[in-house]
């Protein structure tokens, strides 16, 4: 067990968890950074558009940026680690994780969101067999092959986009009857010729013996059940909050941790930044300022508290 008191731990090494970690070294505050990886959601993205300083820029790339920047200062990561559990006790902040325990002053949670799974039948079974949650990471698997990319939002879409490039086909499999994408990421899937949309309809079954072989699915309308043979399942239904291991805040029903505009929690000296939290719009940039605000948040508590 780690007995030293930092003045702050961060959770998360994401947008939000880098920029706290950027403000907070710059600050000289005596800190660390726990998290299971560098980068989060924002480094399976293809290209993201709406960063500002640049036009076009690959989640990967924007996040070998944001490392650059981290690197210019002496931080204390400790990776891959997994956080179990936070409690508090008088002014103390206790965090344990899969492989030690430590203690600190203040704390920011930026811990992210995790993907949602489909919840259906074989799914474990074909993990890394076919069945994917991350199209940058595994298009280039799949190429000449015919593909299923569930869902119907950007990140769905931006999977799509990722395929056409590969894949001979794509079924688009959308629970709903419209899609919530932007119309230009719409646009750009369908021109590619190769994209099926599927309306109205829910995976129920992935079939298949050692690999991903078709799935069943289920007409919402009709309640029809189709089986489409194919090799690639790519889920993108969304995600939720990464706040499991900590009971001890304020959250909304979905999970998100409730935060002030300084980004406070209910609990004195706990804060939180990015998506983890129900501040408006999950955007890296967003993010990222909030990121900034919660370490100097923390800063200034420190400050006045201690």
């Amino acid at each position: 067990m780690n007995s030293k008191v930092y003045e702050l731990i961060i959770l998360g090494c994401g947008p939000a968890g880098i920029t706290a970690a950027i403000y907070a070294a710059r600050k000289k505050m005596d800190f660390i950074i726990i998290s299971k990886d560098i980068g989060g959601q924002t480094i399976y993205s293809s290209e993201v558009e709406n960063y500002t300083g640049y036009q076009v820029i690959t989640g990967a790339e924007l996040v070998f940026k944001f490392k650059e920047h981290l690197d210019m200062f002496d931080v204390e990561l400790h990776m891959p680690e997994e956080v179990k559990k936070v409690s508090k006790q008088d002014d103390i902040i206790k965090v344990e994780t899969d492989k030690d325990i430590y203690f600190s002053k203040t704390l920011i949670i930026a811990t992210g969101r995790i993907p949602r799974s489909l919840g259906v039948p074989n799914e474990e079974k074909f993990k890394g067999r076919g069945l994917t949650y991350c199209a940058t990471c595994d298009a280039p698997l799949f190429r000449d092959k015919v593909v299923a990319v569930i869902g119907g939002g950007n990140s769905a879409l931006d999977a799509a986009i990722q395929l056409t490039k590969y894949a001979k086909k794509i079924f688009l499999i959308d629970i709903a009857s419209n899609l919530k994408a932007d119309p230009v990421m719409v646009k750009k899937a369908f021109d590619s010729g190769i994209v099926d949309y599927i309306k109205n309809s829910k995976v129920v079954e992935i079939i298949g013996s050692n690999f991903v072989e078709g799935i069943k699915i289920l007409n919402l309308e009709n309640k029809k059940e189709t089986i489409l043979e194919l090799q690639g399942i790519f889920v993108e239904i969304g995600s939720f909050a990464s706040s499991q291991f900590i009971d001890i805040v304020e959250k909304t029903k979905d999970g998100e941790i409730i935060v002030d505009c300084a980004n406070r929690t209910s609990k004195e000296g706990i804060f939180a930044a990015g998506d983890v939290t129900n501040v408006f719009a999950k955007q890296i940039i967003i993010a990222c300022g909030e990121g900034a605000k919660a370490a100097l948040s923390a800063y200034e508590y420190i400050s006045k508290k201690f």
